[in-house]
């Protein structure tokens, strides 16, 4: 069994992607596992920049198969912010809480150049990376709109904002199981699957 190291501090996302990989022969670590406190500053302009940036950047000074990702929320009405800025968006301590009111605040404040529904997404990214530096990306995508308010109790982030049409509900009001399936993590979560299933247990051929 290979040691697959995911470099997330974000309980959530290990959660859901131990349940994705449950029966891969991979041994989930954790950043925390390996004692690992580096902190990689996101300096790229894209989702897939960043994934990529983590993941070579944990997976050389870790000497493990790494995976990071890099994920947001897209709002059209708001020229695709807060995108890749979407976990510092307002300051990286501001409660989410704020975060909606500055959102809704600005949704509002433009809505007859851009009038509800507003549409967003969420986007992810996901990054397989060996230390010698060979890497593939993949991503996903959940489309939905702004809420009308925020609305339900499961979920982190940016889920209680987004609406899912096809559900009528959003992320935050969908059960755990149902959003892992059709989430934008979950998305990328099982393309990043495909890839483990078919990547070599040795690092060797990809020098």
């Amino acid at each position: 069994m290979r040691a697959l190291l995911v470099a997330t501090t974000n309980r959530h996302k290990l959660e859901e992607l131990q349940t994705i990989f449950s029966d891969l022969p991979y041994q989930l670590l954790s950043l925390h596992d390996l004692h690992i406190d580096l902190d990689v500053e996101e300096t790229g302009t894209t989702f897939q920049e960043n994934s990529a940036l983590k993941a070579l950047t944990y997976a050389r000074i870790s000497g493990v198969l790494t995976l990071a990702d890099d994920s947001g929320l897209e709002i059209d009405a708001l020229g695709g912010e807060p995108g890749v800025y979407s976990a510092r968006f307002a300051g990286r301590n501001t409660p989410y809480e704020e975060r909606f009111r500055i959102i809704y605040e600005r949704l509002h404040a433009q809505k007859e150049l851009s009038p509800a529904p507003w549409t967003a997404r969420f986007r992810c990214v996901i990054t397989i990376a060996e230390a010698n530096g060979y890497h593939q990306s993949v991503d996903g995508a959940l489309e939905g709109y702004v809420a009308d308010a925020p609305c339900g109790e499961h979920g982190f982030g940016y889920d209680p904002i987004v609406y899912v049409p096809a559900f009528g509900k959003t992320c935050a009001e969908l059960e755990p199981a149902v959003k892992n399936r059709i989430s934008h993590r979950g998305v990328a979560a099982r393309h990043a699957r495909a890839l483990l299933e078919s990547w070599p247990q040795s690092s060797s051929s990809h020098v």
